[in-house]
């Protein structure tokens, strides 16, 4: 059974592209044009995803969002022009799921619609409660900050910094799975934006560094989405 999401996009050319591309992707999309028309389709209708413009005439999106978020747990992205961080912070106090900023591809869009969808309806996570993870052979004690590494009678360990051991935790909870760049981003760094996504490069290399001693194991890039930590031996099995 297709999704459904509600659009609310007050230029109206650029919400019938977004429609009419998610359309393409077998998601059933309502386009409301201002903030008003947008609270009102959203009460009349059962939807699992709202992706709201924040400048828009008559209500503007973060007063929307306000608004939905009353009502229900439906998760929200929002769009805009505006990269400032205060703006940012404040879409994710309100509880947004995603802030994307515009220009953006349409694929990106995609992707984070497709992650975002994928989380709400999956089972609560057992892994997000662990402070300590078997990773191939590693033991990861996330409080303490410790990698140790266990190969015989070798026993190596390293302190993470608390960047890279909230990393690594959210690796150990994704694993064999895609790590949503936007994930990371917002939790750790608590925005996204070119700047705080080179940074995020800059951990994941010193991640695999600590990582290379388990032939095993592995941080793939996925292009446009994020980065996944493969177990080898847990994906062949």
């Amino acid at each position: 059974m297709p999704q459904n999401i509600l659009l609310v996009e007050d230029d109206r050319n650029f919400g019938d592209v977004l429609k009419s591309y998610l359309e393409m992707h077998s998601y059933d999309v309502t386009l409301a044009t201002d903030g008003e028309a947008g609270y009102d389709t959203f009460k009349k209708g059962n939807y699992d995803l709202c992706i709201l413009d924040v400048m828009m005439p008559k209500k503007d999106g973060f007063t929307l969002g306000k608004e939905i978020k009353a009502e229900s747990d439906t998760p929200l992205i929002f769009l805009t022009a505006k990269s400032l961080k205060e703006d940012i912070i404040d879409g994710f106090k309100i509880g947004a799921d995603d802030y994307i900023t515009k220009p953006f591809n349409s694929e990106e869009l995609l992707y984070r619609v497709q992650a975002i969808l994928k989380r709400s309806a999956a089972a609560p996570n057992p892994e997000e409660n662990k402070k300590e993870f078997e990773i191939g052979k590693y033991h990861f004690n996330y409080p303490l900050r410790i990698l140790t590494f266990k190969d015989g009678d070798a026993v190596e360990k390293d302190k993470l910094s608390p960047k890279e051991a909230h990393l690594l935790r959210l690796f150990c909870i994704h694993k064999n799975e895609v790590l949503p760049r936007s994930l990371a981003l917002t939790q750790i760094w608590e925005e996204d934006n070119y700047f705080t996504a080179r940074s995020m490069d800059v951990f994941v290399t010193k991640l695999r560094k600590y990582l290379k001693k388990d032939e095993n194991l592995e941080i793939v890039n996925i292009h446009g989405n994020g980065f996944r930590l493969i177990d080898k031996q847990e994906v062949e099995d």
